[in-house]
């Protein structure tokens, strides 16, 4: 059985081969039905290629195999005796810098691919600050198409120094480096032969083996309620005054007895009990979806939190964060009128100020810009009609993570992480 989940994404510059690592991964590790590898070597055959073409088991949309591009995220799902995997295949266009944050926000670790006959490109330096920017705590740097250098150790050493060198600008906390041909499958299940100098493990191994277990907040604990339960069954008098908070928790550990208290009001109570759709737990974490039992009878609603009476997320109105702004239709300009969703909780936002809109590719802040276009990253103030319940986005991404909506469509336009709240 597996023992845990681990969500990695991969990016990287265009034709850097990310969809044929992962057919090389799912292929390697025979997560793959009979039917699909029928359907995918007799779409290769079709199309003249010598050998399968591995990139096809996630390029999907048709205009993507046309292109021989990813252009939307990808998800793929596969599992070895160690690890349950899930997959977000990244495009690598500038035009589709939203689908990439969209992928790895929710990532524990992110894949950068660089071809080693062109080295670092804009977009892996693009991707790799993203990466970092979305708090991805470990990022791996898999040098591909050895096979097209004859696996030259200097090459990957050459790669590796400037990488190394650019990432002392970024918030990198785990980095590692993994020469690879994901044609061929070189380092990528097993270890080459053909890559003798190189000592490290193979990027499965690697992926089996990473410690993500204390990347997530067991600190602060963080329950925002998503539905409140009431069933009220006359018939049944266990259920006649049964009232549940549903939803999942965002950080910590809860235990019944311990005490919390509930926002906005304040009020204190102890947990009674933790039910899952299997029955009762001793204690519930992140990412659980529990419903909480609670001594008192509280005002509570969704949208509201429940945490530590001694450990509480800022409750402000006022949010500083940094934006990536996803919509073609407007642009994000001050006083632009917004509806903001964080956790549980909607409400109305105002775009107060923009700082800065920031330069991926060299980190220059331009203070004189005066709106965001598509893919456009800046730091922007934001009022927010109802008082959210905030941390940093690098102390908790789930309750420091926002997404911004138009009005009018109701279409994602935005997403945020908080940098301060006041």
């Amino acid at each position: 059985m597996s023992t845990d989940i681990l969500r990695f994404a991969t990016a990287g510059s265009v034709d850097d081969g990310k969809s044929t690592l992962i057919g090389r991964l799912l292929y390697d590790s025979k997560s793959i039905l009979e039917d699909q590898l029928d359907a995918v070597e007799r779409t290769s055959r079709s199309r003249g290629e010598e050998q399968t073409n591995l990139a096809l088991l996630t390029d999907g949309l048709r205009a993507e195999r046309e292109q021989g591009i990813t252009i939307d995220v990808a998800y793929r799902y596969f599992a070895t005796p160690r690890r349950t995997f899930i997959i977000a295949d990244t495009p690598g266009h500038i035009q589709y810098t939203r689908n990439m944050v969209t992928g790895a926000s929710t990532a524990d670790l992110a894949i950068i691919l660089v071809d080693a006959r062109k080295g670092l490109q804009e977009q892996s330096r693009r991707h790799a600050f993203l990466a970092t920017l979305l708090q991805v705590p470990h990022l791996v740097l898999a040098v591909n198409k050895m096979d097209l250098v004859d696996y030259a150790e200097e090459r990957f050493e050459e790669i590796k120094r400037e990488f190394s060198a650019f990432a002392t600008r970024l918030d990198v906390a785990d980095l590692a480096f993994i020469p690879i041909s994901a044609l061929h499958g070189d380092n990528v299940v097993e270890r080459s032969l053909n890559t003798p100098w190189y000592d490290g493990p193979s990027l499965l191994h690697h992926l089996e083996n990473v410690h993500i277990a204390s990347d997530r907040n067991l600190i602060d604990v963080r329950f925002p309620v998503q539905y409140v339960v009431r069933p009220q069954r006359a018939d049944d008098l266990e259920l006649h005054d049964y009232r549940g908070y549903a939803g999942q928790v965002a950080g910590g550990v809860l235990k019944p007895g311990d005490e919390v208290v509930h926002l906005p009001s304040g009020l204190n109570t102890r947990i009674a009990g933790i039910r899952t759709a299997d029955g009762e737990v001793a204690e519930a974490y992140a990412p659980m979806s529990v419903t909480l039992l609670l001594e008192d009878d509280i005002d509570i609603s969704r949208g509201d939190m429940i945490c530590r009476p001694n450990n509480r997320p800022t409750v402000t109105q006022d949010v500083e964060a940094m934006v990536c702004w996803m919509s073609e239709a407007r642009d994000l300009t001050p006083r632009s009128k917004l509806v903001i969703k964080h956790t549980t909780r909607t409400a109305k936002a105002l775009v107060r100020e923009l700082h800065y809109r920031l330069d991926v590719n060299t980190l220059h802040r331009d203070e004189a810009a005066g709106r965001l276009a598509l893919n456009e990253i800046g730091r922007v103030n934001l009022r927010v009609t109802q008082p959210l319940f905030v941390d940093e986005y690098k102390r908790n991404r789930l309750t420091g993570g926002f997404i911004l909506i138009d009005e009018g469509t109701n279409a994602t336009v935005g997403a945020g992480m908080v940098v301060r709240a006041s």
